[in-house]
């Protein structure tokens, strides 16, 4: 039983990422908006984002590098809730549609890290 939930843990938590990433490249123009202004190239950011997240899924999905996956996701993630989400925060008109995302990818990034620390134990 604990290798069927596992796994389909592993499934509910990478598939989304995977289409968080599709959704990269579909909308690549409209998501640079959300890239800090002093970060050069905004579309190329928001397009490599998609890639590393879909990396991710598939690494996470396969079991394939999953726990570097995990740790570098966690990692992105936090580095949105850092320098995109938190900045919106401060600012009272963005502050209502900043937190819901602040939250979601604190929480992600939160599930990363945890499923980074399964993968090392299934590793050991």
């Amino acid at each position: 039983m604990q290798h069927l939930t596992t796994t389909v843990a592993r499934v509910l938590f990478g598939f989304p990422m995977a289409v968080f990433g599709i959704f990269h490249f579909m909308h690549g123009a409209n998501m640079a908006g959300y890239v800090p202004a002093w970060i050069p190239g905004k579309v190329f950011f928001v397009y490599l984002t998609g890639a590393a997240l879909i990396a991710a899924a598939v690494a996470i999905i396969t079991k394939k590098q999953g726990r570097l996956a995990c740790l570098l996701l966690g990692a992105l993630l936090l580095i949105f809730v850092l320098t995109i989400h938190l900045p919106a925060l401060c600012n009272p008109e963005f502050m209502q549609m900043a937190m819901p995302q602040f939250l979601k990818d604190t929480a992600l990034a939160g599930a990363a890290f945890a499923f980074a620390g399964i993968f090392e134990k299934e590793e050991t």
